[in-house]
C-alpha cells in the first residue's frame, strides 16, 4: 500500500489506465516539476534539420517503425489490455502496474504476429506505475533500445508505439512537449494512484491501451513508458488533445534492472512521509488537508512528532490542500531532505515541524 493517494479533480485532468481496466479511471491533475536519476545510455537523440526533406523524414518514421515495433507487445488480462516493451532476451517486460492490475497471470501477443503467449508476474511497484512480467517462451522476443531521457529536448520528435483500444502495433507521432513534470494518478480498482516526477509531457496521441508501451525517438531508442492521458472536464470528461505523458526511461530501465536482478524493487530512489492519510474536506465543502490515518513506526514524520489525527496543510510553505498535492510536494523532493511540515493538531493549534524525509518502499 502506497503512502499517497488520491485524486484531484481540477481544470485539466489525468487517465490513469490507458486501457488495462475496460471502464474509464478517474482522474488527477498534474502540477509542479520533478527530477529523475540518470540511469540509461549516454546518447543524444537527433532530430529533423531545418534542412530535412519530407522524403527524409517519412524514411526516418518508417525506419524506427520497422526497428522497433518488433520490440512492442500486447499485454492481456482478463480485465483488460495495454502495451509492454521487451526488456531483455530472457523473456522480460517493462509495462505499467495499471497494465497489470491484480493478474499474476496474462498473455502477451508481439506486435509482429504469432500466438499468444503465457506470462507471468515477476514483480509490480505500483508507486511508480511500473511493472516487469515474463513470457514462457522467450524465443523470437526482440529486447528494445533504452535511450537516456536526462538528454531530452524540447520539441524533439517522437512516436508512440502500442495497442490503443486493442488496435496492436499501432503508431502516433508528435513531439517532446516539455519535460520535469510531476503528475498524479487517481486511485482506483484499475490505477495503484500513482505520484510520477520526471514526466516527459508528449503531443503523440495517447489512447487506452497505450499505457505500458514506448515512447521512441527517432534514432529508435525508448525514452518514455507512455502512462496517462490527459482530459479535459469543461469538454464533459473529453480528450485534452496532444496532452500525454511517459514515465522517463531511465526511471524505467533503473526499476525494471532491479526486478530482474532481485525480485522486488531495493531502491526506489522516492522521498516518503511516513504517513497514511487521506483529503479532509472542509466545512465549506473544500479540501482542507490531509488527515493522517497513520504514522509509519520509525519514519520522519513520527520522529518529528507528527501524531494520528494531525492535518498536515502544508511542505515548505506551500499548502497541500490534497492528498494527491501533498504526494506531489513529497516526489519532488529526495530521501535526507529537510522539510518544513504544517500540522494542526487534533486540539485545533497550528504548528510546523521539521521532518528529515525516509525512502519510499519498495514493495
Amino acid at each position: 500500500m502506497r503512502e499517497f493517494v488520491a485524486a484531484l479533480a481540477a481544470t485539466a485532468v489525468l487517465l490513469a489506465g490507458c486501457g488495462s481496466a475496460p471502464s474509464p479511471p478517474g482522474a488527477a491533475t498534474p502540477t509542479g516539476t520533478g527530477t529523475t536519476t540518470p540511469t540509461g545510455t549516454d546518447t543524444a537523440s537527433p532530430t529533423a534539420s531545418p534542412t530535412t526533406s519530407p522524403l527524409q523524414l517519412e524514411a526516418a518514421y518508417e525506419r524506427v517503425i520497422t526497428n522497433v515495433l518488433p520490440s512492442i507487445v500486447q499485454i492481456t488480462t482478463k480485465v483488460g489490455l495495454g502495451s509492454g516493451v521487451v526488456f531483455d532476451k530472457a523473456g522480460h517486460i517493462v509495462t505499467n502496474a495499471h497494465v497489470v492490475g491484480q493478474a499474476e497471470e496474462m498473455e502477451v501477443t508481439l506486435a509482429t504476429g504469432g500466438p499468444p503467449r503465457p506470462a507471468k508476474l515477476v514483480e509490480s511497484f505500483p508507486a511508480g506505475d511500473l511493472a516487469v512480467i515474463k513470457v514462457d517462451r522467450p524465443d523470437g522476443l526482440r529486447p528494445a533500445t533504452f535511450g537516456d531521457s536526462s538528454k531530452l529536448r524540447v520539441g524533439q520528435i517522437v512516436l508512440a508505439m502500442g495497442n490503443p483500444l486493442g488496435f496492436s502495433g499501432s503508431v502516433t507521432n508528435g513531439i517532446v512537449s516539455a519535460l520535469g513534470r510531476t503528475v498524479s494518478e487517481p486511485q482506483s480498482a484499475g490505477s495503484p494512484g500513482a505520484t510520477i516526477a520526471g514526466a516527459v509531457q508528449t503531443s503523440a496521441a495517447i489512447n487506452p491501451g497505450n499505457s505500458g508501451g514506448a515512447l521512441v525517438d527517432l534514432s529508435g531508442q525508448v525514452i518514455g513508458i507512455p502512462t496517462l492521458a490527459a482530459t479535459d472536464p469543461d469538454l464533459g470528461g473529453g480528450a485534452a488533445p496532444g496532452i500525454g505523458f511517459a514515465i522517463p526511461s531511465n526511471t524505467a530501465t533503473d526499476i525494471a534492472a532491479q526486478i530482474v536482478k532481485d525480485g522486488k524493487v531495493t531502491n526506489t530512489h522516492r522521498a516518503a512521509l511516513g504517513i497514511r492519510g487521506s483529503t479532509v474536506i472542509g466545512d465549506d465543502g473544500q479540501p482542507s488537508g490531509v488527515g493522517v490515518a497513520r504514522v509509519e513506526r520509525g519514519g520522519g514524520a513520527e520522529k518529528a512528532g507528527i501524531r494520528a489525527g494531525d492535518v498536515i496543510v502544508s511542505v515548505n510553505d506551500k499548502e497541500t490542500p490534497t492528498m494527491a498535492e501533498l504526494a506531489e510536494a513529497i516526489t519532488a523532493l529526495k530521501p535526507g531532505d529537510k522539510v518544513r511540515v504544517g500540522v494542526i493538531r487534533a486540539s485545533g493549534k497550528r504548528e510546523t515541524v521539521t521532518v528529515t524525509l525516509g525512502e519510499l518502499p519498495g514493495d
